[in-house]
């Protein structure tokens, strides 16, 4: 009786184990001036079969539009959108109970902060309306220094309505951590930084930079599974470009489009990404389309095959991620106020919906922890 207990406790054990591990925190940063939102939210996802359940949220903060989780997991970064009046701010982050508490904030140095990424030493910005890009040093405690460096952007472009001035939209590590790319919608730019992340003032010194198609407006960009190709959306014509990669070099190679053939309504691309196998790459559009775009990645990763395309089943797919196992692809959806997972098919890529969402007001960033 004795032993066949203890055999039901192992294994009783290894399952709850094994269960456990399948449950990883998803972070989503949302608008707070449109609807109802405290800002962070905090859920716990089952990679086995979506189920997906709140734990916390943050206490009342504004605009967190984006969001940046630490390497130790032990910090969440985010901009508060908000004008001129726009800030970074740095939050303490408990990975069991999923409460993100504010340390500080710091003026972002740039109206309207749409994107951050982070390191062991800093915080980076790209500041839309502001058409530049923010440095902020890391204390040990989490809390942001006063801005370090702020890195301006000049020009514009031919659509007179979006790209009056510059506008940066991403700022985005290189797989080695050696350079720093930004995309400016704006003037049709993509920059790119040596990146010297001890430095005290020139943390990101200008490479190069490449234009790309007037009028296209970079919107987002994403690496190759290797590192070799960078695929860059633009947001104003749809445009989906391919560039080779080496040591801070960008050279276009390729160039396609998200939008369907003879499509006539209204579009605004919007996110980007690679499937974790390398395979597949995803764009999302937004206005008429609502839409995700699927692309095959074959040549080594030179070289995209359009596959189809799925409704997001929602208004305003501004952004989504895939969880880490390669399983689901999850849309936040800005103007009807709400998250739809879909299923991925690993060896064609496809995608079908699971018929599991869940509300929240205005979501437009997800994280997941690793």
């Amino acid at each position: 009786m004795k032993q066949a207990f203890l055999f039901f406790l192992l294994v009783f054990s290894f399952f709850s184990i094994k269960a456990q591990k399948n449950k990883v925190n998803l972070l989503v940063g949302t608008y707070t001036n449109s609807c109802s939102s405290r800002g962070i939210y905090v859920y716990e996802f089952d990679t086995n079969n979506a189920q997906i359940r709140l734990k916390k949220s943050s206490d009342s903060i504004v605009n967190p539009s984006y969001l940046s989780l630490s390497k130790d997991e032990k910090f969440v970064y985010a901009v508060n959108e908000n004008g001129g009046e726009s800030t970074v701010s740095s939050f303490s982050f408990d990975p069991v109970s999923g409460k993100p508490l504010l340390i500080n904030s710091v003026s972002s140095k740039g109206a309207d902060p749409c994107y951050l990424i982070n390191d062991d030493k800093n915080v980076i910005t790209a500041n839309y309306s502001g058409g530049n890009i923010s440095v902020f040093g890391k204390n040990a405690d989490g809390s942001l220094t006063e801005a370090k460096q702020v890195v301006q952007h000049y020009g514009k472009g031919p659509n007179t309505v979006r790209q009056e001035k510059p506008h940066v939209h991403m700022v985005y590590f290189s797989p080695d951590k050696k350079y720093v790319l930004s995309n400016d919608l704006g003037n049709d730019k993509v920059y790119v930084y040596s990146y010297n992340p001890t430095a005290t003032n020139d943390v990101l010194v200008l490479k190069d930079s490449v234009s790309v198609k007037a009028g296209s407006g970079p919107r987002h960009l994403t690496f190759s599974k290797k590192g070799k190709y960078v695929y860059l959306l633009q947001e104003l014509d749809g445009s989906l470009t391919t560039f080779s990669y080496k040591e801070g070099k960008l050279t276009q190679i390729g160039e396609t489009t998200i939008l369907a053939k003879d499509y006539t309504g209204t579009f605004s691309s919007a996110d980007i990404h690679v499937s974790p196998s390398g395979r597949f790459l995803y764009a999302s559009n937004r206005g008429d389309a609502n839409n995700i775009s699927i692309f095959k990645i074959s040549g080594k990763g030179k070289k995209l095959t359009l596959k189809g395309q799925i409704s997001t089943l929602g208004k305003g797919p501004r952004n989504f991620t895939i969880d880490p196992t390669g399983k689901f692809l999850l849309v936040a959806h800005q103007y009807t106020n709400d998250i739809i997972i879909f299923k991925i098919n690993k060896s064609k890529g496809t995608l079908t919906d699971t018929k599991k969402r869940f509300d929240l007001c205005s979501p437009v960033c997800l994280v997941f922890a690793k």
